[in-house]
């Protein structure tokens, strides 16, 4: 396998749900046209005349609300989990107005295994292959983080007034000092740490959605893949999956916000903003500068765009009339975002890989016991 690769694209998928009760209740017209053949999305101006044309977007795949999670997950997600097990850096991140379907995307339905999103499959696919897989070492770890106003909290720590810092290394690049890592065994292990986190997760009602998301969070597994190779050497690969749940990007006179929650949604936009920021100048050409350091999640999401990662952003919207300027906000985005070149590699025989410590801890302790037996 080549260690080096050139540049591909992030990946841009985009998936309208259904009309809900409240916009058939207030009789709104369905403006979003999508034709899954030629991955295309059209919305029409509710307000136009009737010979205006619809706006009309492409992208790399389109899903109705008639789309299977698991359609989605294998024609999409799976390619991307797979690079994972073979050592690559890999990001999935839901973005779109609140009430579209980002962690239904992401998460889905836990009890119905029909309904399961993103997130769970994965863990399925991961413990899965490592399972069926004959001459290697596994060992896989969780993290999860949020950022809620601009502030990084550890979801598994128990201390949830702790606030993390933000590091540089020139070899790994940004990373979450003090963040903690959990080695799972099982679905049922990583299933354990997620559910942790998200019972500390900052979620709360706002006019658009009951169970709004008010911050991102980032579900971090780490994958360390020790074999050995021709030379008769085991060389550790290390493949990181980013599962990234947005928070939702409105206008504020539409949520209701006031206070505490007017707060959170300026914070909110304001990283949003820095995203696009950063998607901008990486598609203009002509920007020397990217301005990754404008907000914590832009820094964060700095390897999974325009650097070391495969990603693939998926955009949620939704087909009614009431929301269709956010609906044509959110696929100008997933538009350009498709334009960003990244240059994935596998990361192998990385210096601060835990199963090369352990292998070693073992050796140590064998040869210990080794001098004991002839003692």
């Amino acid at each position: 396998m080549s260690k080096l690769k050139s540049s591909e694209s992030v990946r841009v998928v985009v998936r309208c749900r259904p009309m809900n009760g409240k916009e058939k209740a207030a009789s709104y017209d369905k403006v979003v046209d999508v034709d899954v053949k030629l991955g295309q999305v059209s919305v029409k101006n509710p307000k136009g005349v009737a010979h205006e044309m619809p706006k009309t977007f492409t992208f790399d795949a389109v899903y109705d609300w008639n789309a299977k999670q698991f359609e989605l997950y294998d024609e999409t997600f799976r390619p991307l989990v797979d690079s994972v097990l073979q050592g690559f850096n890999g990001t999935i991140f839901a973005y779109g107005q609140t009430g579209t379907g980002k962690t239904y995307t992401m998460e889905g339905v836990r009890g119905d295994p029909e309904k399961r999103g993103v997130i769970p499959n994965s863990f399925d696919h991961i413990f899965t292959h490592i399972s069926r897989s004959q001459n290697q070492q596994y060992l896989v770890r969780a993290s999860y983080l949020e950022i809620y106003q601009e502030e990084i909290r550890d979801l598994l720590s128990k201390d949830q007034t702790k606030r993390l810092e933000l590091k540089e290394r020139p070899d790994t690049g940004v990373y979450v000092k003090d963040l903690s890592s959990f080695v799972t065994k099982s679905v049922k292990e990583i299933e354990h740490v997620m559910n942790v986190g998200n019972q500390n997760r900052s979620v709360g009602a706002t006019n658009m959605n009951e169970h709004s998301s008010r911050s991102h969070a980032i579900f971090v597994i780490t994958i360390e893949c020790s074999e050995v190779g021709l030379d008769g050497e085991n060389h550790i690969r290390v493949g990181k999956l980013n599962l990234v749940d947005l928070a939702g990007s409105e206008r504020q006179a539409k949520t209701g916000a006031q206070g505490e929650r007017l707060k959170e949604a300026t914070k909110i936009n304001l990283s949003l903003s820095a995203l696009g920021n950063v998607i901008s100048a990486l598609v203009d050409g002509k920007s020397t500068h990217i301005p990754y350091r404008d907000s914590k999640l832009t820094r964060l999401l700095q390897d999974s765009l325009g650097g070391n990662a495969k990603t693939v952003m998926v955009a949620n919207v939704g087909p009614a009339s009431y929301n269709v300027e956010e609906t044509l906000t959110t696929l100008r985005y997933a538009n350009r975002a498709k334009n960003i070149k990244n240059k994935p590699r596998v990361n192998e025989d990385p210096k601060d890989a835990l199963l090369r410590e352990f292998q070693e801890e073992i050796a140590r302790l064998k040869a210990q016991l080794e001098k004991r037996s002839i003692g």
